[in-house]
């Protein structure tokens, strides 16, 4: 069963015809094939037409629906013999963080995640995807184990941001962010990033410092939240959807700001509505990025890398 978004209550009404002319031909045998056909076609158009307007503030909330395929479902449909890993090796495990190796392709890779948890109790546990310094360690950790051994490295970007609580800031959060894009741009092997959903702040972007960086069609990527903008800058949370379309934080700005390297197409409705589709072409976007880097050496993949991050801010502004 669905989740309905506020500007999808169009969309919620024709399934439900849709869904009760089935049920009354299950219990009365009447043909009803014809009008559901007819149903159907209207709501494919209006799929179409609501999804090709989505404002940012309306992409914002997509990008957080809480069926989205999140980093534990993309690693269980396209990383084979997955061997997850562990801890920071110095105070705990972060469960907001996800790594291991495994294969894709046939190929031996190394996979780091945020991983939000799939229920209340899983997104307790992972802390919404926010990771804690213990989480960026372990992922440091993890990019090391992947230079030492010559694999290429894929992470996938999903959290509002890192975790905000005193603790965090206690054991150096801000240290461990830092250390974990130093980590990042210091790697001799291919890196390729794909922001899944939300891309929050320094948070995405200790694991997103990446030679490819791929983009959901209706994910976002942003230095801060709209909420936690719309605070600092008007001091009124309600103005988050104001902030949303002030901060160019949806894949075609991004794009078109030079962040990001490819957009990659949702299934019609957003990644939640057909999850195996988007996980599917969220790995075919993933190979052809590690075939493009395939065959370059080390001292390339991390000067283009750093070229790639230093040349940010210089596009579209002239």
């Amino acid at each position: 069963m669905h989740t309905y978004l506020e500007f999808e209550k169009p969309i919620a009404e024709l399934e439900g015809k849709i869904e009760e002319l089935r049920h009354v031909s299950g219990s009365t045998g009447v043909d009803v094939a014809g009008e559901v056909a007819k149903l159907q076609s209207r709501l494919d158009k209006l799929l179409v037409q609501i999804y090709a307007k989505l404002t940012p503030w309306q992409k914002t909330l997509v990008a957080r629906h809480h069926d989205r395929p999140h980093a534990m479902d993309y690693i269980a449909g396209l990383i084979e013999d997955f061997t997850p890993l562990a801890g920071d090796r110095q105070f705990a495990d972060d469960r907001a963080i996800v790594g291991g190796l495994g294969r894709f392709g046939g190929a031996s890779v190394v996979v780091i995640g945020h991983e939000k948890g799939a229920d209340t109790e899983g997104r307790l546990k992972r802390s919404f995807g926010m990771a804690r310094p213990e989480g960026y360690r372990k992922a440091q950790r993890l990019m090391r184990l992947a230079d030492r051994f010559g694999l290429p490295l894929i992470t996938l970007i999903d959290t509002p941001g890192a975790y905000p609580g005193v603790d965090a800031e206690a054991r150096g959060q801000a240290e461990a962010i830092a250390r974990s894009i130093e980590t990042c741009v210091a790697l001799t092997v291919p890196l390729v990033s794909v922001i899944i959903g939300e891309g929050g702040s320094g948070g995405a972007m200790a694991l997103a410092v990446a030679n490819t960086v791929l983009m959901q069609e209706h994910a976002i990527y942003s230095v801060i939240s709209p909420e936690g903008c719309a605070s600092i800058l008007w001091r009124d949370g309600d103005k988050a959807e104001e902030a949303a379309e002030a901060l160019k934080l949806t894949a075609k700005h991004l794009f078109e700001l030079g962040i990001i390297d490819k957009i990659i197409a949702e299934p019609l409705g957003g990644a939640h509505r057909d999850k195996r589709a988007a996980i599917a072409t969220v790995g075919d976007a993933v190979a052809n990025a590690l075939a493009g880097l395939s065959g370059l050496d080390g001292d390339t993949l991390k000067a283009r890398r750093r070229e790639k991050f230093l040349a940010i801010g210089g596009k579209g502004l002239s």
